[in-house]
């Protein structure tokens, strides 16, 4: 929220389907992948354009594979490669350290770290697992939208075996736990905000469900997945850490509901995201959001902008999971005192004007996350007609056009 074939190769891959785009009839929820981070109709519509060769979308569609292809060359990761271990010992368990702690130049050993928000240490990342877990979920998506769009067995095939490296192998699974995230040396073995480096399995699990069809990801596979997913939505709901975690009043707490939300949906169990949906949507807009728009648990962030869109953009994903989940008003819903979704967006969306300045305290060293900000007016304006916003959006869109062309592929076209 997300390859290299060369165009030769996709253009075989077209011919071989083009008699789908001739003969195609409307996807029925039967056909369509089960996945929630996108929408399905969306996906089915953009693979039948790709098989017509759609010129608005083939720059987009041949930058994506071209992506996907560069994965095939990759490394399968696991949590046995990091030279950094949680203090239980066990190179099985996930082990990140806090991106925001720095050594104590006080004490001899720099030990415990001190926390400097906003200012990353880039040493944390080395030799955890933080990096390679990340890249793993997020490839295994592009693999799998890669191979959903052009059926070539090669996307599902380096998908499957990047997922089972991680997760499955016995000799290189990871523990269906993050209890030594965010670890703060000479402090604690792992926080709740750890919680946070989890998000990136609804990728995983989205990918996972478009190679479904595979023989590359067989029953005994994606059975195997699916336990590891249910020993992980346990700790999820149970562990201290994680329930400290869901609790978090700030963008914290959003994600890890926007995961949990997701993991449910993965799993089946619909009516426990549906609930879940509702009430944390609803809830977190009422108290995260003021009736201007201004989100105060990450404006007084060092780093206020990004924190700002940061909350944002996982109250976005509960208000997509509200469409999966036959709520769609999840995108229109305000409190009486006009709390919204669309009064945060325009609180932030003006300065995706270059030439405006951000009125509240940020270190951002090379400025504001703008881009990100008009990404996120292309997601609202797939879901809400507003003639204000899309101007704005209209407006500096070929100034962000290598960020949103690629959305192109998956989202519904502008109301």
């Amino acid at each position: 929220m997300f390859t290299r074939i060369s165009i030769a190769a996709l253009a075989a891959v077209i011919a071989a389907t083009s008699a789908l785009a001739q003969s195609a009839m409307p996807p029925t929820a039967q056909t369509l992948p089960a996945v929630f981070g996108h929408d399905p109709v969306v996906l089915a519509a953009t693979r039948q354009r790709i098989a017509a060769r759609d010129p608005a979308i083939m720059p987009a569609a041949n930058a994506f594979i071209r992506e996907a292809d560069k994965l095939l060359s990759m490394k399968p990761a696991s949590v046995m490669d990091k030279t950094r271990i949680a203090d239980s010992g066990d190179k099985h368990d996930y082990f990140s350290i806090g991106t925001y702690f720095w050594p104590d130049p006080s004490k001899p050993n720099g030990k415990p770290y001190i926390n400097k928000d906003g200012q990353a240490n880039p040493d944390n990342k080395k030799g955890t697992d933080f990096n390679a877990f990340s890249h793993t979920c997020t490839a295994v998506e592009t693999l799998g939208l890669a191979y959903y769009f052009t059926a070539n067995e090669a996307y599902a095939q380096k998908a499957a075996q990047l997922a089972t490296t991680w997760f499955l192998a016995p000799e290189t699974r990871m523990n269906p736990n993050f209890n030594h995230a965010q670890a703060v040396p000479g402090k604690n073995a792992g926080r709740s905000s750890g919680v946070l480096d989890a998000h990136p399995l609804a990728n995983l699990t989205d990918g996972l469900a478009l190679i479904a069809a595979s023989p590359a990801w067989p029953a005994a596979s994606q059975a195997a997945m699916r336990a590891w997913l249910e020993a992980y939505y346990k700790w999820m709901t149970t562990a201290p850490n994680a329930l400290r975690e869901t609790a978090a009043a700030n963008n914290h707490g959003t994600w890890c509901n926007a995961q949990l939300a997701h993991i449910e949906l993965a799993l089946g169990k619909t009516d426990a995201a549906r609930a879940r949906v509702k009430r944390e949507l609803t809830a977190r807009i009422a108290s995260q959001i003021k009736p201007d728009g201004e989100q105060p648990e990450e404006l007084r962030r060092t780093r206020s902008y990004h924190y700002s869109l940061y909350n944002l953009e996982p109250l976005f994903l509960l208000a997509q999971l509200g469409d999966r989940v036959g709520w769609p008003e999840s995108w229109s819903y305000a409190t009486k005192d006009k709390r919204s979704l669309r009064a945060a967006l325009a609180y932030v969306a003006p300065y995706v004007d270059p030439d405006k300045t951000w009125p509240h305290k940020d270190i951002e060293k090379g400025g504001i996350e703008r881009a990100r900000a008009h990404a996120l007016l292309r997601v609202y304006l797939a879901h809400q007609a507003d003639p204000e916003l899309k101007s704005l959006y209209e407006k500096f869109a070929s100034l962000y056009a290598k960020k949103t062309d690629r959305q192109l592929l998956f989202l519904p076209a502008i109301k």
